[in-house]
């Protein structure tokens, strides 16, 4: 009978998935998902982010992950949420993140100068004091070995800061970093491994690129 009473606790406050062995909130609740704002992404999402969990963002430069990014974040902050994002290399650029529709005055913006360590630290301290429905984590152009040399239990905590939350962390950079096992991974490449671009203009000689056609092709893990 406690046993029964305590799992029943649990199970209020969204923490059976780990310490009950029970677990029906798992079988019984649709999952908490986020839209991104992106539709083809949503799509491969089954409707968008998982929250409570840690998903990343992967591909190379220019791939449109910046993009992908801050229309999640503008997304988050249209539902009323506050946001986070822990820039390591100081990339972002606001104006243009406010062409996606982010509400800026609802974004904490956390600069930082390269140093992916410090970086991490910041976006410990934001995920544990909570409140934020979405923490993005630019580890773009942060050094390879610089990631290497974090301990491979760097992102276990990231996702026990936020597990059973309604907070979703998610990680961008060149390539996989890590995930939660209930996270996703949207990964951005050309299609069949050709870069195709759009242009605009009257002549060959007065051209603006209009964009580049890519794929997002979403791994899960749930």
């Amino acid at each position: 009978m406690a046993r029964a009473q305590l799992e029943s606790l649990l199970r209020a406050r969204r923490l059976d998935v780990t310490l009950s062995t029970a677990a029906p909130w798992r079988e019984s609740h649709a999952p908490d998902l986020a839209a991104t704002g992106v539709a083809a992404v949503d799509a491969g999402l089954g409707g968008g982010l998982r929250r409570g969990h840690v998903s990343e963002i992967v591909g190379p430069r220019s791939s449109g992950r910046t993009v992908v990014l801050c229309h999640a974040l503008a997304a988050a902050a249209a539902r009323g949420e506050l946001v986070a994002l822990i820039d390591t290399s100081d990339r972002f650029d606001p104006a243009s993140a406010s062409t996606t529709g982010l509400d800026l005055s609802r974004l904490l913006w956390v600069r930082g100068t390269g140093d992916a360590a410090r970086a991490l630290k910041a976006a410990m301290l934001v995920l544990q004091a909570g409140g934020f429905g979405l923490v993005g984590f630019d580890l773009s152009d942060a050094p390879p070995a610089a990631l290497r040399a974090f301990p491979f239990t760097t992102w276990l905590r990231l996702a026990r800061a936020i597990e059973g939350s309604s907070t979703i962390a998610l990680l961008m950079g060149t390539n996989r970093i890590a995930r939660s096992p209930g996270g996703a991974t949207i990964v951005l490449e050309p299609p069949a491994g050709a870069v195709r671009a759009a242009w605009s203009g009257s002549s060959h000689r007065a051209r603006l690129l209009d964009g580049v056609e890519l794929r997002a092709r979403v791994v899960s893990g749930w």
